[in-house]
């Protein structure tokens, strides 16, 4: 478990300055890292993803929240519960965005392995399921987790598309899904019952962002692509309502998912000479478009949110990274945490991690409380209220956090 040291301090900042604090999440080694990278993560020159500031939906600053206070998911050590109770991850384990899915069934696996040790008479096994991100086969997926009877709570899905594909079986079969990375605001506006969202949604990270631009970096003018995934949409959409007369609607684009050749989307951004381009989307498409616009002449910043937000955008771009804003609803990770992370998984945690440990820490809580069944678990993550390492916790009816905030990050 987290060190009794840790957790008994009375204050302390979740921010950490330093290696083992800036996401720096070891690259997988099925990834292309190219030419100006290594096989750490890290882009040239040792460049790494560093947190700034959290700001709200004003784009203005907010104290790092303290963490001494967050739930343990070892408890007391006297649970007990059935034989063969079960949780299931389901995301991108596979695939040009599988870092992401990676660093959250990692941070899954740490909270339930420091559960398992401590709890000899209620050991919860972790069932993992790779959906690729991919909407369509989440459609196959999901049914396979539904009905093993032994899952009674469900870490996932990870993608908003994959999530709004799947999001009426799971509330039909009353399973419980916490999801600490889908991010498109309409996801908890379907009417569903077991959904509930661990971190900001894009209708809050895009006036968040949009005004720490305007207001704080001074960009006078945004040039603002998106690809066509319900995420990269829906974020788009809140972006350049949050930019308003700072967004460029001469230079916005769209691209595909998969794309790599950006170079009509450079030549219109280029023409246009904005202060600053906002990609909305994946890494996976966000490395070679930053590459392609820096060696097309554009000199604007580039900017991203979660879905680049990952090491391996800055493995994959090298040195066009540098320099690039990052924001998240998802925050650093502590130090304490990294340790115990690190030390399970053998790499630094990255985006989401922070949050899946903390929605799988609630989870074992249910389920150590005696919460072993699929409606009496979904009942107790309904009227949960709790610290957690990234932020507190607590669900309105719609399965919204009643407060949630957004990283700025930094390439460095």
């Amino acid at each position: 478990m987290l060190s009794s040291t840790w957790r008994s301090r009375s204050t302390r900042s979740v921010l950490v300055i330093g290696a083992a604090a800036a996401l720096a999440l070891t690259g997988c080694s099925e990834k292309s890292t190219g030419s100006d990278s290594d096989a750490t993560g890290s882009g040239a020159g040792g460049l790494s993803i560093q947190p700034v500031v959290q700001v709200d939906s004003e784009g203005k600053e907010v104290p790092a929240a303290d963490a001494s206070n967050a739930a343990d998911p070892a408890g007391d050590g006297s649970a007990t519960c059935p034989a063969g109770t079960s949780i299931a991850m389901a995301g991108a384990l596979t695939g040009p965005d599988a870092a992401l899915g990676i660093n959250i069934v990692n941070g899954v696996k740490l909270a339930l392995d420091q559960h398992n040790k401590a709890n000899a008479g209620c050991q919860i096994t972790l069932k993992q399921f790779d959906t690729e991100g991919d909407p369509q086969k989440a459609t196959s997926v999901i049914p396979e987790i539904i009905n093993d009877p032994t899952i009674i709570g469900l870490v996932g899905p990870a993608f908003s598309g994959e999530t709004k594909a799947t999001g009426n079986l799971l509330s039909d079969a009353g399973l419980v899904a916490v999801s600490s990375s889908a991010t498109n605001e309409t996801l908890t506006k379907n009417g569903w019952t077991s959904f509930f969202r661990g971190l900001a949604h894009d209708g809050v990270q895009g006036p968040s962002v949009a005004k720490y631009l305007v207001n704080t970096a001074g960009y006078g003018k945004v040039c603002v692509i998106q690809d066509n995934t319900d995420y990269g949409v829906g974020l788009a959409a809140s972006i350049t309502a949050g930019l308003g007369a700072a967004a460029d609607a001469s230079c916005s684009a769209s691209i595909k998912k998969g794309d790599k050749d950006f170079s009509a989307t450079v030549t219109k951004v280029a023409a246009a000479n904005p202060d600053a381009v906002f990609f909305s989307g994946y890494y996976a498409e966000a490395a070679p478009l930053a590459q392609q616009l820096k060696s097309g002449g554009v000199d604007a910043a580039f900017v991203s949110a979660d879905g680049t937000n990952d090491p391996q955008f800055v493995a994959q771009a090298g040195n066009s990274a540098t320099g690039a804003t990052l924001s998240c609803p998802c925050g650093p990770a502590p130090e304490e945490f990294t340790k115990e992370y690190e030390a399970l998984i053998g790499q630094a945690p990255g985006v989401y991690s922070v949050e899946a440990y903390d929605l799988t820490t609630i989870l074992a809580k249910g389920i150590d409380g005696g919460k072993v069944t699929r409606p009496d678990l979904l009942e107790y993550v309904r009227t949960y209220q709790g610290a957690g390492l990234a932020r507190d916790y607590q669900w309105n009816a719609d399965g919204e956090l009643s407060n949630a905030l957004i990283w700025i990050y930094e390439v460095k």
